[in-house]
């Protein structure tokens, strides 16, 4: 059946009204780009103006061999803030003629890591490689690094990752395997110093700064180069010269670098604990200072004290221990701020007090020993004997009480009759130690001269 509209004449078309013409575009303004910071406008163009990284960037060092011979590989930059883990990666895509892409894993998805990767590909399909520096590199997961590994191998890319975690905990062996770890160091005062004469010359005057003060903003920047010139850059037009009180009261020191999960949390751990053994007070109290102002819990700095107490004290000063339990209870009670005095005063005391680990190796070796021997059974002489059967079988026989002898001391062997008689315990000498020492020569002596003595 036909449609009923099929006879029907196609529709007219309806006169198109003539669009009206667009009015004349009114010349656009240029754009206005706001002032850039001191920090960017004087970042280095060309790698002989990297400061402070001599060691990666003078004749004959690791980066410039690789530039000079045209092998440039995957790369790790660990360093902390401001010295120039950035910079150098774009310096090094210039160097090469590699097309220069920068992501930063904070800010980077699965998502956004596939187009980076599709456009490498094409680049690479076209006859150039890509040099991609990745920042905080150690923020992505290990699945997100192993997606790195075939590009990297393919040569589709060039791997320069910068973090300031330590890449032996925070990056996949298989990525640290195909990558180059190169450390780059806080500014010296030098390198802080050449900063500041390049921020002069582009300011165009000298920093209103006494000596005094000019070393203490360097001390303020830490190291930094890039929050030296931020620093700099607050300081730089102020009408009168800045003695190091005034300069102190313009700018807030910057926060400590410290880390309480990351190795920098074990970094002073370290440095405290070497600070006791050594007996030395007074570093001992900076690096605890340094923890507790970095934010560490003073709980866990009391457990750690505690411990050094029993490890590197030991039995040399036995009230060491009790010291230590004594100061943590104190802080309990106290809480922060007071209680913190009671622990830096068990630091003290342990820094000067005797230091012995023979209880603490002997112990290791128990331990040894146990694990070596642990199917001997004790000697029958000292097995407890509650039935008749086991008297039978001669458990507790021949045993001497020793408080029943006028000198409170049988001699008799506790060891297993299988094995030989181990030297595990030898005091230091140290403290309450030496007469511990004493006593257990004595013993070792009477001992030797009641064996001889016993009937065969």
């Amino acid at each position: 059946m036909a449609d009923l509209f099929d006879d029907l004449p196609p529709p007219t078309p309806k006169p198109r009204r003539a669009a009206a013409a667009p009015p004349p575009a009114e010349p656009r303004a240029p754009r206005r780009e706001g002032p850039r910071p001191l920090a960017d406008r004087l970042r280095p163009v060309t790698l002989d103006e990297v400061v402070g990284q001599d060691h990666l960037l003078g004749p004959g060092a690791p980066l410039r061999r690789m530039l000079a011979e045209g092998k440039l590989g995957s790369i790790v930059f660990w360093g902390p803030p401001g010295v120039g883990k950035t910079t150098i990666a774009r310096l090094l895509a210039d160097a090469t003629d590699l097309s220069f892409q920068q992501v930063s894993a904070i800010f980077t998805g699965v998502a956004d890591l596939r187009r980076i990767f599709e456009a490498a590909r094409i680049r690479h399909d076209n006859g150039r490689a890509t040099l991609l520096f990745v920042d905080e590199i150690h923020r992505f997961n290990r699945a997100q690094q192993d997606a790195f590994l075939p590009l990297m191998e393919d040569g589709t890319i060039v791997l320069v990752g910068a973090t300031t975690e330590n890449p032996s905990f925070e990056l996949n062996a298989a990525l640290l395997s195909r990558a180059r770890v190169l450390t780059l160091r806080p500014l010296v005062p030098e390198a802080l110093g050449k900063l500041a004469a390049r921020a002069e010359a582009t300011l165009g005057h000298p920093l209103p700064l006494t000596p005094e003060a000019r070393s203490q903003l360097f001390e303020m920047a830490d190291g930094d180069g890039r929050a030296l010139l931020n620093m700099i850059e607050q300081i730089a037009e102020a009408r009168e010269t800045l003695d190091a009180t005034a300069l102190g009261e313009r700018l807030s020191r910057r926060a400590m670098r410290f880390d309480k999960s990351g190795e920098e949390h074990y970094n002073l751990i370290s440095a405290l604990h070497k600070s006791v053994r050594g007996s030395d007070p007074d570093a001992a109290l900076y690096w605890f200072a340094r923890m507790l102002r970095g934010g560490e819990d003073p709980r866990f700095l009391a457990r750690r004290i505690t411990r050094m107490a029993v490890e590197d004290i030991g039995l040399a000063d036995p009230a060491a221990q009790r010291l230590c339990l004594d100061a943590w209870n104190t802080y309990e009670r106290l809480g922060s701020p007071e209680g913190e005095l009671a622990l830096a005063e068990a630091v003290i005391y342990l820094a000067l007090a005797p230091k012995s680990n023979a209880a603490y190796t002997a112990y290791k070796s128990a331990v040894a020993l146990a694990e070596k021997t642990g199917s001997l059974t004790p000697p029958k002489h000292i097995l407890n004997a509650p039935t008749r059967l086991m008297k039978d079988e001669g458990y507790g026989k021949g045993y001497i009480y020793d408080h029943d002898l006028a000198s409170g001391f049988s001699g008799q062997s506790y060891f297993p009759e299988e094995m030989e008689r181990p030297a595990l315990y030898r005091p230091a000498g140290h403290g309450v130690e030496q007469d511990l020492r004493q006593r257990l020569d004595f013993l070792a002596e009477e001992r030797e001269r009641l064996r001889g003595s016993a009937p065969d």
